[in-house]
């Protein structure tokens, strides 16, 4: 019987960032894809569906918003991947400009390890 891994896209431009959800989610049996900004996000997932993405708002060349809003009007079944939103901006507004962007949940940096594995168990099931 062959178990099936959950897959996450994590989209940010900083690297610090990347490598700690990377790691984070490795360790806990996921498999872990990148993109340095949503246009690549949006390129890796249209080749290679995955059951999450974790983007962060602040990127260049497709910031998370557009990415969201770019995703969600996909005519495929990646148009429905749970996303994950995970900015500095803290205030209600970007809250909601995210939600009505597409975005399943929200979070503040930094992200607690145990904050990032509930919220991707929730959004995608675990990880095998």
């Amino acid at each position: 019987m062959s178990v099936i891994v959950k897959r996450v896209l994590v989209i940010d431009d900083a690297s610090l960032v990347r490598m700690y959800y990377r790691d984070i989610l490795l360790g806990a049996g996921y498999a872990v894809d990148e993109a340095l900004n949503g246009l690549e996000g949006l390129e890796k997932l249209l080749t290679e569906p995955a059951d999450l993405v974790i983007v962060d708002i602040n990127m260049p060349m497709m910031d998370g918003m557009t990415f969201l809003r770019a995703l969600r009007r996909q005519a495929s079944p990646v148009a429905t991947t749970p996303a994950l939103i995970t900015s500095t901006e803290a205030k209600a507004e970007d809250v909601e400009l995210a939600r009505a962007a597409g975005a399943n949940f929200y979070l503040v940096k930094p992200v607690a390890r145990e904050t990032l594995l509930t919220y991707a168990a929730l959004l995608c099931g675990s990880p095998a």
